[in-house]
């Protein structure tokens, strides 16, 4: 099994944004259910360089986002997702180290943030298991609403 990184090819960003769809309550990361996040993916000027696919074997997996909070202390946010058929079934820690060590050798990552909604306990488990913490708890405006989140921290 060879994952691979790389910037978010054009195919693979459109693939994302119309084709990956999860199942309830999870639809809520559905790239089309935010017609920000949705123009954010499938626009190459607006993803720049901060978007990257990780592949297995050529087969897309999933992807991430990586944005400096503060650069010059190493403090980064990170947002990520998992192919839907794939998700639910162990491999999320595997696939957030991946991330986490590519974000370290590539940027002198000393921080990494993780917002999750509140709702989504799956992913604050696995994030809890690769060391994250609970820094805080927020609202935020997103797919035509607000909502709970929860903003997970952890400092290398």
């Amino acid at each position: 099994m060879t994952q691979t990184i790389t910037i978010l090819s054009q195919e693979n960003a459109l693939k994302i944004a119309n084709e990956w769809h999860y199942d309830a309550p999870y639809d809520f990361y559905d790239m089309q259910n935010d017609i920000e996040d949705y123009e954010e993916i499938i626009s190459p000027s607006l993803r720049q360089n901060n978007y990257y696919q990780v592949t297995n074997n050529n087969n897309l997996i999933g992807f991430f986002v990586i944005e400096p909070v503060d650069e010059n202390k190493g403090k980064y946010e990170i947002g990520l997702g998992m192919d839907p058929s794939i998700t639910g079934k162990g491999k999320g820690i595997d696939f957030l180290n991946l991330i986490i060590k590519f974000s370290q050798s590539k940027f002198h990552v000393t921080e990494i943030i993780l917002d999750v909604a509140q709702f989504n306990v799956r992913a604050q488990k696995v994030y809890q298991k690769a060391g994250f913490k609970i820094s805080k708890h927020h609202e935020q405006k997103t797919n035509g609403a607000t909502y709970n989140f929860i903003e997970m921290t952890k400092t290398y």
